[in-house]
């Protein structure tokens, strides 16, 4: 990779120093400064929130994308065609994350980390400011179909600053500036290095229940692209060391690349996939 892109994607972890770094955050037991976590998940739905594992702490995530509920009856409107994702973080330090991934979905392994720069504080931050970096590897690539195919083709990664703010105890929002870069797109007008801003929120209406959405806005798609924006909608469920997620979305892709660059489904047809995300933390 170039040196050009990788100060790129190493940029953000300029941006602080480890003192800068906030302890995890007891809810139940917060300074009067302090603010809560604005959400309970570690994705809103398909981006990633501002929430990080604590120090110490092992999360195992589940994800399941099924088939489009536009083939009805015929894959059992989608539960024929399961795509899954395992995900395992880990928090190394107070505020910093590391986490690796395994998609079926173009059988994509994929390494993160995840730091959080600022946190929410009265009279000091009205955001959370987290970073996120990451990079893949698309094993599905066919060196029989793409005979000049290297390893380096293969590759891709993704720079992400997360701004959230919780508003309320009930409402919770934010942005997601995305630069995402794929060393092979299919789309040969696409440009390798793409820009998305990446918009959620989560509303909370009970204790453990709330609804999230997100929705990813791509600045540079080509004009002869026939993947859409990312749009998803959902359900979260908190019971004690678990976090039940389920929603609808236009992405069959769960990795940010994947449901950035290669949003498939149309809402407007009814070409969306049901998926869950199940959390447990140890």
């Amino acid at each position: 990779m170039k040196p050009t892109y990788i100060f790129i994607f190493l940029f953000p972890l300029f941006l602080f120093s480890q003192e800068d770094l906030l302890n995890e955050i007891n809810s139940d037991s917060l300074p009067d400064s302090k603010v809560g976590a604005a959400f309970k998940g570690l994705k809103i739905v398909n981006f990633e929130s501002t929430k990080l594992v604590a120090k110490k702490e092992f999360t195992f995530i589940v994800s399941h994308r099924f088939g489009s509920l536009k083939n009805g009856i015929d894959t059992f409107f989608g539960l024929d065609d399961a795509v899954t994702r395992l995900n395992f973080v880990y928090g190394i330090g107070n505020g910093i994350n590391i986490g690796v991934s395994r998609s079926s979905f173009q059988k994509i392994y994929e390494a993160s980390l995840k730091y959080r720069i600022i946190n929410q504080e009265k009279h000091v931050s009205p955001f959370t400011i987290v970073g996120f970096n990451s990079i893949l590897i698309n094993t599905a690539l066919d060196k029989a179909s793409y005979p000049l195919l290297e390893f380096k083709h293969r590759l891709g990664y993704t720079a992400q600053l997360l701004v959230s703010r919780k508003i309320s105890t009930k409402l919770s929002l934010e942005l997601a500036p995305t630069l995402f870069h794929d060393n092979f797109v299919i789309i040969n007008e696409q440009d390798n290095t793409q820009f998305a801003l990446g918009i959620g929120g989560r509303y909370k209406l009970t204790k453990r229940w709330s609804v999230n959405a997100d929705y990813g806005l791509h600045v540079n798609r080509a004009s002869n692209s026939p993947f859409k924006n990312p749009l998803s909608i959902g359900i979260d469920l908190e019971t004690g060391g678990h976090v039940f997620q389920m929603h609808f979305t236009n992405a069959e892709g769960m990795n940010t690349n994947s449901f950035l660059g290669q949003a498939s489904g149309s809402w407007d047809n009814g070409d969306i996939f049901f998926g869950f995300n199940l959390s447990r933390r140890f």
